[in-house]
């Protein structure tokens, strides 16, 4: 099926449409109180946002059809926009891991790493043990290093344990071994224990994606189009240099990856945690995308690098129906290649949100589309809505007084 001028249809059609899709009649599930008040404290209600697609998104090849969970008015509208001049993006990562820490004291740095060289076949060995399960899936604790750190009067000392969580986010696993483990190193040692608990941030473990865009498909006019691929890699290259520039570059691209982790029912804080530091391992925090303008090849070239520790079962996303509704929609995706998806996605984000930003400006399209918001909030109702939408979006600039004489203005007529 097609999903063109999606956008356009009403909301009765387009869920018709996802259920041909997904060769499905079925109800769109919702969460029941029951199972909500199992999965936290003190449940009352359920918070719901509003969740739509991007309708055609291309990652090596394969088109995918993305739920993307957001309450900003102009984030699906913008991936769908760079997906179309991204075209097929291609992606790939390394073998997902994940990192605790266990963290000690009261010993010398000299005699701990004597012990790891010591003992650290042994520990893994006693960890694979203990995550035998995981171990028989193909991951499980992978190797075991050792960091040293100063405080104002301590010397604190961690034994970093990497693991393969596989489909799972892994953490309530990994935390299990890192308390049997650590029980092991004391003993082993005689250092005191601080903690021992996972870490959401892992550089190795990243997902790439690139995509080639030509010079002239930015624009109809050709010194038009070279000029914007120009403007676009000048403000790529300036997220790398200006912290409160990166800061809202990245924001840009979370705007998508955050939507499509809510909608799969990732963990989107241990996420956002992850990237940020991600995004200031050498030193400064910079920009996550580089877009590089390529005269002589005529193209505009994008890159992002993302760590992406996501999952496609276990913990809150298992159980959680909306979330395994999303997960039909794209395929039932490994977790590799549901990083590869949201990382498309981010970059999508990225290019549609800078191109924007060169061009007309960023409020030409957010203010079009907070449009209908503001049309909402002044009380419209019904075909009252679309009538105020149309009005306000003829005009360079609105507010809430604006819209409240366009209203009275339409209800008059």
């Amino acid at each position: 099926m097609t999903f063109n001028k999606f956008y356009r249809q009403s909301i009765h059609q387009r869920r018709l449409n996802i259920n041909r899709f997904l060769g499905s009649c079925a109800e769109f599930p919702i969460l029941e109180e029951a199972r909500a008040d199992q999965m936290i404290e003190n449940y009352l209600y359920n918070f719901n946002l509003p969740m739509g697609i991007l309708p055609n998104i291309q990652v090596n090849g394969k088109k995918y059809v993305v739920p993307m969970v957001t309450e900003e008015p102009s984030v699906i509208a913008a991936a769908s926009n760079g997906a179309k001049y991204l075209g097929n993006i291609q992606a790939k990562t390394n073998r997902k891991t994940i990192r605790g820490q266990i963290i000690l004291t009261g010993l010398s740095e000299e005699a701990l790493k004597l012990s790891l060289a010591k003992n650290s076949n042994k520990w893994l060995a006693f960890a694979k043990n203990v995550a035998y399960r995981m171990v028989e899936r193909g991951g499980g604790p992978l190797s075991i290093d050792y960091a040293n750190f100063f405080g104002d009067n301590i010397q604190y000392h961690s034994y970093y344990l990497l693991f393969d969580p596989c489909e799972a986010m892994g953490a309530n696993a990994l935390n299990t071994v890192l308390e049997e483990l650590s029980a092991e190193i004391i003993k082993d040692t005689g250092a005191e224990l601080l903690m021992a608990i996972l870490s959401n941030y892992n550089p190795q473990s990243f997902v790439t994606v690139e995509a080639v865009i030509p010079i002239n498909s930015l624009h109809q006019n050709c010194e038009k189009a070279h000029h914007l691929a120009h403007k676009i890699a000048m403000a790529s290259e300036y997220a790398q240099l200006d912290p409160y520039r990166a800061t809202t570059h990245n924001k840009g691209i979370m705007n998508g990856v955050d939507a499509v982790l809510l909608a799969t029912g990732n963990d989107w804080r241990a996420a956002e945690a992850s990237i940020h530091a991600f995004a200031s391992r050498l030193g400064m925090y910079q920009g996550l995308s580089r877009w590089i303008y390529d005269q002589k090849k005529q193209s505009l070239k994008g890159y992002l690098d993302l760590p992406l520790p996501v999952a496609t079962v276990g913990g809150t996303l298992s159980i959680h129906p909306m979330a395994q509704w999303s997960l039909d929609l794209l395929g039932r995706p490994t977790a590799n290649e549901l990083a590869k998806i949201i990382a498309s996605v981010g970059l999508a984000q990225n290019f549609a949100a800078l191109k924007a930003l060169v061009s007309e400006g960023i409020q030409k399209g957010h203010m079009g589309l907070q449009a209908r918001s503001l049309a909402i909030q002044v009380g419209a109702e019904g075909e009252e809505i679309e009538k105020l939408v149309n009005d306000l979006r003829g005009l360079d600039h609105f507010n809430s007084q604006t819209a409240k004489n366009l209203l009275d203005k339409i209800r008059n007529s």
